[in-house]
């Protein structure tokens, strides 16, 4: 990561000049890299970086998404707490600061896109990292839209092109159906016959072959979020993507590796290893009461019980027992006020461990394993696991996509086991112990939609994908979660279905986003839905 992303400005050596000749040269910044000289590959691993931590930590969705969802739990609760906005639904100090992160980072990746495709387009040596930019900025708008809904889109990213500083708020529908047809066009133009792209920061290293993969696994996962607003066109883009053919193997997922060391670190290992959080932050009783019922093999892998005491709690350091039988989801909604919502009054409340200044009431419940502490771990963006698991559900639904349901699904149960491995050899399960696991655990065709969204969640979940995990939710309906209703909460005791818009937007931009926030049905609020949330 060190090598690739590098700061947007080339030293050139100096320029010998008398006088009175070469007064260009003489006017010109020798530490600037114009058009013509830079290399657009240097701005690929700007982009995929970006993106994966807009996505991540503090950005927003360990503070929102992971909470919501279920997947994690915490007792923090009041404005001074952060995980009060995740957990109970109620603001906390910075959470207008956080709303903004997923929008401003995702817009920031998409312009080092938008710059990559104004360097390469008309230079037909480099139509393939044209068309990743093409790819590129679609993966980063569709995020800001599966967040926010409608979303500056064809006004977008053009300040420098066209002075455009006041974009128009395209409607989701019509952004959506723009994106899909953008990413039809510039996956097909992919050839291993010209150029391979540099500097890629996938696994993929340039290879177009899976490059093509990715762009059409991307159009499946967009034209599956439309199932239920638009199922026609669902129905079309998804055969053309398994058409164009998706992601076949754990080998083909699409994520970022973490440098910490150079300043480029993943923000769900920060975020887990900063002392506030490795406490905080347990995994919720939904997600370990899910991989007790059917001995997943996961659990062993991302969940411990701290040893006894606050000390041990609060410890980086400190190892923790990962036995599965010993594993206690932590209820959400709870905190450690003393009051009716303090969590010693919990059903089935286990106690807590340690004893005078060293006492934890928390100190039996789940915390994510160091693998997933570390701030040099993958960022996942798009994995054959959610693939197959897409495609068991095409399936279902009747679309033509090939293979059966049973078949998409055992696919998408292994791969998102396998995926772990990305984590280091502590993660590492073998494909024998995951495909038995698989085997043990069909489809059953009369439970299958529920069954395979459940997985979703789980899989994404387990992976720190949040967002990815929320949005899912938010079209399928599963897991079915049981919403908070926490004193003073900004929801009206429901899950929040979408973020409300930077509040900068009011002011910036305010004619535009009025416009917008008057087709909200509810308004510019966490609970209003976006177009294909229905």
């Amino acid at each position: 990561m060190k090598k690739r992303l590098i700061a947007l400005t080339l030293v050139i050596g100096s320029l010998q000049v008398s006088c009175t000749d070469n007064f260009d040269a003489i006017n010109t910044d020798p530490t600037r890299a114009s058009a013509t000289i830079f290399d657009p590959n240097l701005l690929l691993p700007s982009t995929q970086f970006n993106h994966v931590s807009a996505m991540a930590g503090y950005s927003g969705p360990i503070l929102f998404q992971s909470m919501w969802v279920q997947i994690f739990a915490s007792t923090s609760s009041g404005a001074a707490n952060y995980y009060s906005n995740a957990d109970k639904y109620v603001i906390s100090s910075n959470t207008n600061s956080y709303l903004s992160s997923t929008w401003n980072g995702n817009y920031g990746a998409a312009s080092y896109a938008y710059e990559m495709e104004q360097l390469t387009k008309d230079k037909p040596a480099l139509a393939n990292l044209n068309n990743i930019a093409k790819i590129m900025q679609v993966q980063c708008l569709a995020a800001i839209s599966d967040t926010y809904g409608d979303l500056p889109y064809s006004q977008a990213l053009q300040a420098k092109a066209s002075g455009t500083t006041l974009p128009v708020y395209d409607t989701q529908e019509s952004a959506y159906k723009a994106m899909l047809a953008k990413l039809e066009t510039a996956t097909a133009a992919l050839s291993p016959a010209t150029l391979l792209p540099t500097n890629d920061a996938f696994p993929y290293k340039g290879d177009i072959t899976k490059w093509k993969k990715y762009g059409y696994s991307l159009m499946l996962k967009m034209a599956m979020r439309l199932t239920k607003a638009d199922p026609t066109t669902a129905k079309t883009y998804v055969e053309k993507a398994v058409t164009g053919g998706v992601f076949t193997s754990v080998d083909d997922d699409a994520y970022v590796r973490a440098d910490n060391a150079n300043g480029y670190g993943n923000g769900n290992g920060g975020a887990l290893s900063t002392l506030a959080d490795i406490y905080q932050v347990r995994w919720s009783k939904t997600m370990i009461d899910y991989l007790k019922a059917t001995n997943d093999p996961r659990l062993s892998v991302v969940a411990e019980v701290p040893a006894d005491g606050l000390a041990a709690n609060q410890s980086i350091a400190a190892p923790g027992n990962t036995t599965p039988a010993a594993q206690l989801g932590l209820p959400n909604g709870y905190d450690l006020n003393g009051g009716a919502t303090d969590i010693s009054k919990s059903p089935g409340y286990p106690g807590g461990t340690g004893s005078g200044a060293d006492a934890t009431p928390i100190g039996k419940y789940s915390r994510p394993t160091q693998v997933l502490r570390d701030r040099n771990a993958p960022l996942f963006v798009l994995t054959y696991a959610e693939v197959e698991l897409l495609l068991a559900e095409a399936v279902t639904r009747g679309f033509s996509v090939g293979g059966t349901a049973a078949g998409h699904y055992k696919n998408g149960v292994v791969a998102g086991i396998l995926a772990l491995s990305r984590y280091g050899a502590a993660a590492t399960i073998s494909s024998a112990v995951a495909t038995a696991y698989a085997d043990a655990n069909p489809l059953v065709p009369a439970n299958a939609l529920k069954q395979i969204n459940e997985q979703y969640w789980a899989t994404t979940g387990l992976l720190l994908n949040f967002s990815e995990a929320w949005n899912n939710w938010k079209r399928s309906g599963f897991p079915v979660l049981t919403p908070v209703n926490y004193v003073g909460n900004f929801s009206n005791g429901a899950i929040p279905r979408r973020q409300p818009y930077p509040t900068g937007e009011a002011t910036l931009n305010g004619a535009n986003y009025s416009a917008a926030v008057s087709k909200l049905s509810g308004g510019d609020t966490w609970t209003s839905r976006v177009y294909w949330d229905k």
